[in-house]
């Protein structure tokens, strides 16, 4: 269990990322759906890669989950891992949105 909340945290606050940029900007929009899973996707992987920089590490966690001193979750870890999973869950649809304008346009 102490591995599986990191995981969903990082994948709701990547699909909410991808959502908002597709909100905010309408070109960059590849569906609620698309949104919703390639921001799933920047969660994951832009939580585990904010883990391999130095200085970040702390902010997010262990990479396989952040266990607590009482066996329980530490929810500053889990905060930096949604956070981290909002932003970069929005920024992979940011680039998505940018690839699928630039094919549509050619």
């Amino acid at each position: 269990m102490e591995v599986i909340v990191p995981i969903l945290v990082q994948l709701v606050g990547g699909g909410v990322g991808g959502n908002v940029i597709g909100q905010i900007a309408k070109s960059l929009n590849i569906g609620t759906a698309g949104n919703t899973i390639v921001g799933a996707i920047g969660g994951i992987a832009g939580t585990w890669l904010a883990g391999m920089i130095p200085g970040l590490d702390g902010l997010v966690g262990a990479a396989a989950g952040a266990a607590g001193t009482a066996g329980g979750l530490d929810l500053g870890a889990l905060a930096g891992q949604g956070a981290t999973g909002l932003v970069s869950g929005g920024i992979l649809t940011a680039i998505a949105g940018l690839i699928k304008s630039s094919m549509a346009k050619a």
